[in-house]
Order: structure tokens, then sequence, then C-alpha cells
């Protein structure tokens, strides 16, 4: 299995794992050095978050090496009137009677609470490829779906300014 990623994406994540490489991880590792000295570890609350964060960190870099070692890169590829990765869309959902804009991103910098709506996501591939004006079917499971009607697209770009996500 692999991540559908942008070179934008991949070029993040590299400058991510460059900073927590050599920003994060010695101040972490100091960090643990220096709460280390405050005595018995089996009661020391510093040293044990100070260590849970230096894992934390180690965590997210081996996270973020496996998805460049393991992704396929895409190139994004506009056209002309309908919905494409990276376009703003304004959608009207027709069960909860409201309209909403969202953006089409990467699985890497899905941020559903911010309008930033993966394409594999059950909304973002309902509306991949679809024109203004159609009324498309979300079906989230075999017991759950949804209409939602295209009403504009604003075409977009790969952003650097999109964050990747984080845990």
């Amino acid at each position: 299995m692999y991540d559908e990623l942008t070179e934008v994406d991949i070029k993040k994540m590299e400058e991510e794992i460059t900073y927590r490489k050599t920003v994060l991880a010695p101040e972490l590792g100091a960090e643990l050095k220096r709460t280390r000295e405050y005595g018995d570890l089996s009661e020391n609350a510093e040293y044990k978050e100070a260590k849970h964060l230096k894992r934390k960190n180690e965590g997210r870099i081996r996270y973020l090496e496996n998805m460049i070692r393991t992704a396929k890169v895409i190139e994004v590829k506009q056209t002309a009137d309908s919905v494409a990765l990276f376009d703003r869309v304004l959608i009207f959902n027709e069960k909860m009677n409201a309209e909403k804009e969202i953006q089409i991103v990467t699985t890497l910098r899905q941020n559903a609470l911010q309008g930033y709506v993966s394409k594999e996501s059950p909304l973002g591939s309902a509306i991949l490829g679809h024109r203004e004006g159609d009324r498309v079917l979300v079906k989230v499971s075999d017991s759950l779906s949804y209409y939602v009607q295209i009403r504009k697209i604003t075409k977009g770009q790969d952003n650097e300014d999109l964050p990747i996500s984080s845990f």
C-alpha cells in the first residue's frame, strides 16, 4: 500500500524530518539529560515526560521516512471544468441543507475541520471529475450515504502553504 503524494508533500516531509533531527532531537535529548539528574527515575514525572516526547519525535521521524519511502509521486492534472486535486469546491449538502466550501487535497494535508478534504475520502473521491451543477452521491458506508450538489469550482494548485498533518 502506498500514498499518492505530490512533490510538495515530499518536500514538506523532508523539511520536517530535517527540523526534527537537527533542532528538536538535540533539544529533547538535552531535556532528557537534565531531568535524569533529578534523581529517582521511578518517581520523576519530568523525566517520564521528556522520555515520552523524545519517543514521540522519533516515531514521527520514522512515520515520515516510511511515507516518503512508500509514496507514489503524482502530478497534479488540472481539467478546465471538472473537480481536480487542490480545487476549491462549493458544495450543497442536501441532507444537512447547508453549503460548505472545501478544498480537495492529498491525504497528508487533510483537515476536515478546516475544509481540507482528502481525495481518498468518501466526499473527495465522489466529487473528483464532476462538474458544476452535478448532483453526486457520497457513499460513506453500506448504510450511510448522502447527496451533494457542486455549486462552484475554483481552480487551485499545489500550495506549499498548506501544512501537512501531524499527530
